[in-house]
């Protein structure tokens, strides 16, 4: 047993024979309802093994007290059931910590630092003045965790931009763990090989790691931010859409290919072409674009006619706009915005 943990138990035992001296000596000053300190204490400081002494010193002196009291009324009664439930709840949570080999609130500081680990993993690049991106990104029912997330890194001494925004099965905590292991890894892979080996590397990724839910889909984009020219590839993915400044008007990529970490040898179509002065690219999740009520390509046509808007008011948020115009609350949703001004 750790000190800190030797010092919290003879802490936390003094503290519970004060309590069962007071509940003899003084019983109209010191409640049975005072046991409740140590085992509220101990369930967050101590560990399964040392916490089990604890509440078995707390049930001898409550059952003591009372037998040399005498007193046992109904209010003592409840009291004293009040506080065999806190000492089951306090063990219940100290056993589903143990796996973990933490006490406390180290589990949940621990899932915190998931989280931004994750959401810093999400953080676009510096870009020259002549570029603007914004990403923006929410989870299923407003969760610290979610499912989709994106990566991005300058390559070629900073001349090249890539970008992959993927959305993992599931939901919740157990996507989020999911996504934090898929883009650390992504992130290696991201400009350590050619645009066109990003997903077939991801996808072979994916089938080692034998997961039962563990499949993904992923939308890879690389930008020379000197001639703007690009290409997009694919995977389960919904299309990217290419706002044309000329004409005014989006239009959508045609990249397909198989979801990430279901067949071997995946082959992934590319759609290329070029950024000129006013255009934009949008990448985004299926969350912002199919619900049970509604089919994946009306969707588009959908999120295709809000970003008309960002036409007339300007880029800058329109990441934020979108997502927080057309969103579901009920799935995990990414959209990527990038605009060569």
């Amino acid at each position: 047993m750790r000190t800190s943990e030797t010092t919290w138990f003879l802490g936390l035992s003094a503290l519970t024979v004060m309590a069962a001296v007071g509940i003899v000596e003084a019983p109209e000053w010191v409640p049975v309802s005072g046991f409740i300190v140590p085992t509220l204490v101990g369930g967050l400081v101590l560990s399964v093994r040392w916490l089990v002494w604890l509440l078995v010193l707390i049930g001898f002196c409550l059952v003591g007290g009372s037998a040399i009291t005498g007193d046992i009324t109904p209010v003592r009664a409840g009291a004293g059931l009040v506080v065999v439930l806190v000492a089951v709840v306090m063990l219940l949570g100290a056993r589903s910590r143990s796996p973990l080999g933490v006490t406390g609130s180290r589990g949940d500081s621990m899932l915190i630092d998931l989280r931004d680990r994750l959401q810093n993993q999400s953080k676009m690049p510096e870009l020259p003045r002549s570029w603007y991106t914004e990403a923006a990104m929410r989870s299923a029912g407003g969760a610290s965790f979610a499912g989709d997330f994106l990566v991005a890194t300058k390559t070629h001494s900073g001349r090249v931009l890539e970008v992959a925004i993927v959305d993992v099965s599931g939901k919740g905590v157990a996507a989020g763990v999911r996504a934090l292991q898929l883009s650390g890894a992504l992130a290696g892979l991201l400009g350590a090989l050619p645009p066109a080996a990003f997903l077939p590397a991801a996808n072979d990724y994916l089938l080692r790691q034998e997961w039962g839910e563990g499949f993904a889909t992923a939308a890879h984009l690389a930008v020379d931010l000197d001639t703007g020219e690009f290409e997009v590839r694919t995977a389960g993915h919904p299309p990217v859409v290419h706002f044309h400044a000329g004409s005014g008007r989006w239009g959508v990529l045609d990249s397909e290919g198989p979801v990430l970490g279901l067949m071997e040898k995946a082959e992934f179509l590319l759609s290329s072409g070029r950024l000129l002065t006013g255009d934009a690219l949008m990448l985004y999740t299926d969350g912002l674009v199919e619900t049970p009520q509604r089919d994946i390509t009306m969707g588009i046509d959908k999120l295709v006619g809000e970003a008309e808007r960002l036409v007339r008011g300007g880029f800058d948020g329109g990441a934020t706009r979108l997502i927080n115009k057309i969103a579901s609350s009920n799935d995990d949703r990414a959209l990527l915005l990038l605009h060569r001004r």
